[in-house]
């Protein structure tokens, strides 16, 4: 499969977070021409800063194929990996990092940091803007909707 056919499978992943009130954000773990890991944000729902995609990605394919090491794997995700994913894609080994939209407020890829080109003894490559409209309208429509929603609502901070 081509990179933008596993990125629209991460897509999917995301407009699944989006449905759920989930800032639309889907990652694939890939070996050869298989999904050994999926993942979408969940930090809402589980209440848990640690939900992002990328590492719930990152464990299904450690424990579905029995180990940490994910040496000849790639993932796929539909924004650029934060500070914290990037580390976890580090210390998985992942050799080939894919991306659609970057993320110019957290963005740990090139956006605002590049911790995957940092002097580590382990060096992915990197590949950015894959499929990165559609992946790109899908955040802008999300945060949208919730502006619109919020607007609507009563402030928080009155009774």
């Amino acid at each position: 499969m081509t990179d933008e056919q596993w990125m629209q499978q991460a897509l999917q992943l995301a407009k699944q977070a989006a449905a759920e009130g989930e800032v639309p954000v889907g990652a694939v773990v890939t070996l050869g021409d298989e999904i050994v890991g999926q993942g979408r944000n969940r930090r809402e729902m589980g209440k848990n800063a640690l939900y992002h995609a990328e590492l719930e990605a990152i464990d299904q394919a450690c424990t579905r194929l029995g180990g940490w090491r994910l040496w000849q794997c790639s993932i796929y995700v539909t924004l650029e990996p934060c500070p914290m994913c990037a580390g976890a894609i580090l210390n998985a080994r992942i050799p080939r990092v894919v991306y659609g939209a970057p993320d110019d407020k957290n963005g740990a890829a090139g956006s605002v940091i590049n911790i995957l080109s940092m002097p580590f003894q382990f060096r992915p490559q990197l590949v950015s803007g894959v499929l990165e409209a559609p992946c790109r309208q899908l955040l802008q429509e999300f945060f949208q909707q919730l502006r619109e929603k919020r607007s609507t609502e009563e402030p928080r901070w009155k009774k």
